[in-house]
């Protein structure tokens, strides 16, 4: 099996790219801009969400991947075709070997569709990797020894629990909630409490900067400025993290609760494992305070969060081939 030049999380709302030998080369929305008028796709990633954030209504944002499944097969194609060309360089001599993650439990149907994705976009050979397996590689953990590690990935669309082992998930459940769902139930909180529209890059701000799901032992706030439901014009208020922790409680908690119905499924031996080595958070949402704590509190078991968990995905689908060649070896 080949290494790999290129590995890519290709996410719902971010792809992150890894290239052998420079680390994390790319990280931006996995989105297009579409010009309805022109019917042709006119950028990808930031340069595509700069053009839909100020322009006119003709240019319009299309995310061809919804819960990390491909749903716009062209336009995925395309989009692929743009950051492996982009990490690569347009000199390169020879199409790259790419390894690309999909979640946990898609069906054989939807693996195909990455990897002809993939391989149309210009791979020499592409390696399907599963997402909560690259996960547990990029936070640096050996998954060539015969021990339960239990992999929380926080993602944009999904989330993902997984307990794995030698290599592959042993125990693992997803759910229809990340990232972006709190973000929407913030945007939801702002317009129902404070007559406030509020954007996608405005709730995403207050996220990350006074966003928290567990109750913080000083209340902090910050200044929002949206446009006001009854009169149309702008306006400003001040929200609190209080207030952020009780709008994003509901989806906070269903993240929570699968986490403890995968540890209900664990076998006795790879559980002692787990509550040894602690629960490990991957994924952009991980960072979000609180998650720890909470999934602490309901599982009585030590959690922590990777370094640079946005980028776990990436790193560890590029490294996958070698970890499995390693495990490979060790079985002979």
């Amino acid at each position: 099996m080949p290494v790999t030049d290129i590995g890519i999380d290709l996410g719902s709302s971010n792809v992150v790219v890894y290239a052998r030998g420079k680390g994390i080369v790319i990280r931006e929305p996995s989105v297009a801009a579409y010009d309805k008028d022109a019917d042709k796709i006119l950028a990808f990633g930031e340069e595509a969400k700069g053009l839909i954030d100020r322009t006119q209504g003709n240019i319009v944002a299309v995310r061809p991947l919804r819960a990390g499944v491909i749903s716009d097969y062209s336009v995925t194609e395309k989009l692929l075709r743009h950051f492996i060309q982009k990490a690569i360089g347009r000199r390169a001599f020879r199409k790259p070997f790419v390894s690309i993650c999909v979640p946990s439990g898609v069906t054989e149907v939807e693996k195909r569709a990455v990897w002809e994705a993939t391989y149309q976009a210009g791979a020499r050979e592409v390696t399907i990797v599963e997402e909560t397996v690259a996960a547990a590689i990029g936070a640096g953990i050996d998954i060539t020894k015969p021990v339960g590690n239990l992999i929380v990935d926080i993602g944009g669309a999904t989330t993902k629990a997984a307990v794995i082992s030698l290599g592959a998930p042993v125990v693992m459940a997803s759910n229809r909630i990340g990232g972006d769902v709190l973000s929407e139930a913030i945007t939801r909180y702002v317009r129902r409490n404070h007559s406030l529209f509020i954007g996608e890059g405005i709730a995403e701000g207050i996220k990350i900067k006074i966003g928290t799901v567990c109750k913080r032992p000083d209340t902090v706030s910050m200044q929002v400025t949206g446009r006001n439901v009854i009169t149309g014009l702008p306006r400003t208020i001040s929200i609190s993290s209080d207030e952020i922790r009780n709008a994003c409680a509901e989806s906070a908690s269903e993240i929570v609760e699968m986490v403890h119905s995968v540890l209900e499924k664990t076998p006795p031996e790879l559980a002692a494992d787990i509550v040894e080595r602690g629960i490990i958070l991957t994924g952009g949402g991980a960072r979000m305070d609180g998650f720890e704590e909470m999934i602490e509190e309901r599982t009585g078991i030590n959690a922590m969060t990777a370094e640079s968990p946005e980028c776990c995905v990436a790193e560890g689908t590029g490294l996958y081939v070698e970890k499995i060649e390693q495990l490979s070896r060790m079985e002979r």
